[in-house]
């Protein structure tokens, strides 16, 4: 009996209606949990036309919300950049005692909820934590301050940039910087013209799943900031806080703000995965004739 062909051979999917069901299901998910929503926060916020949804955006406490995310995002993404290319060149350069322990600890955030890592940060920085009353004798203030909103933000983002340059760096192994080393670079030079423009496509996208993290997380800056109005709230705090005292409209136009950044990641995202491709094209092997 002869085998069966490609052409043959049953494949998970071939069904029209399990094709067609799938899709649809997918495609239903999308429309209620992903589409639907953004929708109505752009609906529910330019409702009432451009000039009352500025108006809410311009609210003082608004603005000073915004100004503390962009200003913790801006000392988060660097440190978290720096950070994630010295842990994923350490992990995947060189070989030492647990090297697989200190990767599985660079990502226990992804497994530790948000609000545990904040009642973490106040058993350790708070008044009654360990180093407490050593912050206190020294007038230094972290919790409940701007500093244990950075703090927190950094805690949460840390995984970000390192899963993304670890697998990279381990497929493309060490080959390359070993002969760069022989022709006499120092490990600068090495991780500056060979390291870093083979993975920077995978940096920008760390990089950009790190802002987005940053600037939307709730669960850690909400226990460690205190949610002072107009103080320590950053704007998903802020967003909470006008959408309890009613003020909808104020808390939609806030809202659009963090959707602006989801729909900006996506495009980032895009377009960096189109930027790998056209570089793979380019660097693929033509065949002879071509």
């Amino acid at each position: 009996m002869a085998a069966p062909t490609n052409r043959n051979r049953l494949r998970v999917g071939d069904g029209r209606a399990t094709r067609w069901g799938i899709t649809g299901l997918v495609l239903a998910v999308t429309a209620v949990a992903l589409i639907a929503p953004l929708a109505i926060i752009f609906t529910e916020a330019l409702g009432r036309g451009v000039g009352p949804y500025l108006e809410a955006l311009a609210r003082p406490d608004t603005l000073h919300a915004i100004g503390l995310t962009i200003f913790t995002a801006l000392i988060c993404v660097p440190v978290n950049i720096a950070f994630g290319i010295a842990a994923a060149w350490t992990v995947t350069k060189f070989t030492f005692p647990g090297r697989n322990l200190l990767l599985a600890v660079v990502e226990l955030p992804f497994s530790i909820s948000p609000i545990v890592a904040g009642v973490a940060y106040l058993f350790v920085y708070g008044a009654q934590g360990l180093l407490g009353p050593y912050l206190q004798a020294h007038d230094i203030r972290i919790m409940f301050a701007v500093p244990a909103i950075v703090l927190a933000s950094l805690f949460v983002t840390a995984p970000f940039v390192v899963r993304e340059l670890v697998p990279l760096m381990m497929a493309q192994g060490r080959e390359e910087e070993e002969a760069a080393v022989s022709l006499g670079a120092s490990g600068f030079d090495v991780l500056r013209l060979v390291t870093l423009p083979n993975v920077r496509f995978a940096l920008l996208y760390g990089a950009a799943l790190c802002n987005a993290r940053v600037m939307g997380e709730f669960g850690a800056v909400s226990v460690v900031s205190g949610n002072i109005r107009g103080q320590t709230s950053t704007l998903p705090l802020q967003i909470e806080l006008l959408y309890q005292d009613s003020h909808v409209l104020a808390a939609f136009a806030a809202a659009t703000v963090l959707a602006g950044v989801a729909l900006f990641t996506l495009v980032a995202k895009y377009l960096i995965e189109q930027a790998e491709v056209r570089r793979g094209e380019r660097l693929a092997p033509r065949a002879p004739g071509h």
